[in-house]
């Protein structure tokens, strides 16, 4: 049996660490602030895009999109649901789009173009990054640091989210939460 021989990785040999400099501020309860960064994403620098390395799909919101000045109809079709960003509902996407996604600075960067489901509700953030933008970056998040690094060509980018965006958001959701699950309940009163 012929066997492929195995190719590494692109950035496979740019080791990635954490250590007690990448310790920023004062965290009351580390790990339970969601990690928010503010890439580049087609031209456009976004505040809110949630890391978030548990969710297998990368989502930008119609709502983000439209704001941008993107043309909607542009957008590939799809008819593939997904669950679990909204409590106990599932969402199709009203499309996809491919869109590069910039971290860094000038002087160091990396871009990746990612495929994006297009969804139709809301949350309080522009767009969420899962696993497979993780992986299409190399990146590594931390949410003890809410810091993600990962290697670029001039060395490893640090990240870092933005703590008063990430309460923010999270406020926001509970928020928005909250007023899904008491609309739920008075569809079941009525």
């Amino acid at each position: 049996m012929f066997k492929h021989p195995i190719e590494p990785l692109r950035w496979s040999e740019t080791p990635i660490t954490f250590d007690r400099r990448d310790h920023w501020v004062h965290l009351p309860r580390p790990g339970a602030y969601p990690l928010v960064v503010s890439p580049v994403v087609s031209q456009v620098r976004l505040a809110k895009v949630l890391i978030d390395g548990g969710t297998a799909l990368d989502i930008i919101f119609a709502s983000t999109l439209e704001s941008m000045g993107y043309d909607m109809t542009s957008l590939v079709p799809s008819d593939q649901a997904f669950y679990g960003i909204i409590p106990g509902a599932g969402s199709t996407p009203v499309g996809w789009v491919t869109l590069p996604v910039t971290f860094g600075t000038r002087d160091n960067y990396c871009t990746e173009y990612v495929n994006f489901e297009v969804a139709e509700f809301e949350t309080s953030y522009h767009v969420i990054l899962g696993r497979p933008s993780l992986a299409k970056f190399m990146a590594i998040p931390n949410h003890t640091y809410l810091l993600l690094k990962m290697p670029a060509p001039k060395g490893v980018l640090s990240i870092y989210g933005d703590l008063q965006t990430s309460y923010a958001c999270e406020a926001e959701n509970i928020k928005l939460s909250d007023t899904l699950e008491r609309s739920r309940n008075s569809v079941l009163v009525a």
